[in-house]
């Protein structure tokens, strides 16, 4: 075998190099997964916080709409009770206006999209105010209603009271004005010893009795009148004439005029003459008619009337004188 000094092409038995190719992959594989591993580690945290912070939120909506309801519901009680107290003729005006003021402060804070832990906590006590407020009212309307009631109860007893009072007061007033007018029909007079005496008045003052009735000068009427129930009184009777021919004897001048009977009507009165009667007693009355012109012969009749009832008549009769009367 040959051999020479030159060196040979390919060098033998030395060491063989390490593949760095793998050990950069490695190290990318391991930059990579290390890179997606921190956004998922942030991706995650952010899902966290964003998960928070709706719970947060869900809460503090939940939370707020609490307030609404609870308020809501205090309103609705406030509407019941200020609808039926306005019956109560504004007794609580006061008490309305307080609460009507808390509950529109506490409308407005509502409104807001989002409220502070603080502010939350001083809608709560406001509601609570307003629900105390409430209560209070509630109680009061209940307190007035209770006293409305029994001043109803009450009303309805004395209504019903007032109206048999008032019945029975018609009843007695019916009753009354038929007794009283028993008692007037009944208290009228009776008349009795009714006389017509024709007088001839003579010189000197001398008086005679006559029938002849061209010598009669006046008629003196006189007759007793009573009652037994009666009371004492000034009071009066018509006395009416009808002279023979049937016509009324009336002359104005001498007091004569109209008055009205229960039974005819309207009739003629001749004279009325004044009675002073004593209850119990028998009173006479007399009474001179003496008229302006001659008395007529034939029959004169009188009729007299008290209350306007006709209470006694009689008739006298005039006669035509003779030769020598």
């Amino acid at each position: 075998m040959s051999t020479t000094n030159y060196p040979s092409a390919s060098p033998q038995n030395q060491p063989p190099k390490k593949d760095s190719k793998n050990l950069i992959i490695g190290l990318l594989a391991v930059g990579i997964l290390g890179t997606w591993g921190y956004f998922l580690w942030d991706k995650n945290k952010s899902d966290q916080q964003i998960t928070s912070l709706q719970t947060q939120y869900v809460a503090v909506d939940s939370s707020k709409n609490e307030l609404q309801k609870s308020f809501d519901a205090a309103v609705i009680r406030l509407d019941s009770l200020t609808g039926y107290n306005n019956e109560l003729e504004g007794k609580l005006s006061e008490r309305n206006s307080e609460i009507s003021k808390l509950k529109n402060n506490i409308a407005a804070k509502l409104k807001k999209e989002r409220l502070t832990e603080r502010e939350k906590k001083e809608l709560a006590g406001q509601i609570t105010e307003l629900n105390s407020k409430i209560a209070n009212l509630e109680q009061e309307v209940a307190r007035l209603t209770q006293e409305n009631q029994v001043l109803t109860t009450e009303k309805t007893a004395l209504t019903a009271d007032k109206e048999k009072l008032t019945t029975d007061l018609a009843t007695t007033n019916t009753a009354k004005q038929e007794l009283e007018k028993k008692v007037d029909v009944a208290s009228t007079f009776n008349a009795t010893n009714i006389n017509i005496t024709p007088i001839d008045e003579r010189s000197g003052g001398k008086e005679k009795v006559t029938t002849t009735a061209k010598r009669v000068d006046k008629l003196v009427i006189s007759f007793d009148v009573d009652n037994r129930i009666a009371q004492s009184a000034n009071t009066e009777v018509y006395v009416s004439v009808t002279d023979p021919e049937g016509k009324p004897v009336t002359v104005e001048a001498l007091g004569s005029g109209t008055f009205t009977t229960r039974e005819e009507g309207d009739k003629f009165y001749t004279f009325k003459m004044p009675v002073n009667y004593e209850a119990g007693k028998k009173s006479h009355v007399e009474y001179p008619w003496k008229q302006n012109s001659g008395f007529k012969k034939g029959n004169y009749k009188i009729e007299v009337y008290h209350n306007g009832f006709k209470i006694g008549e009689s008739v006298r009769e005039l006669k035509k004188g003779g030769i020598f009367g």
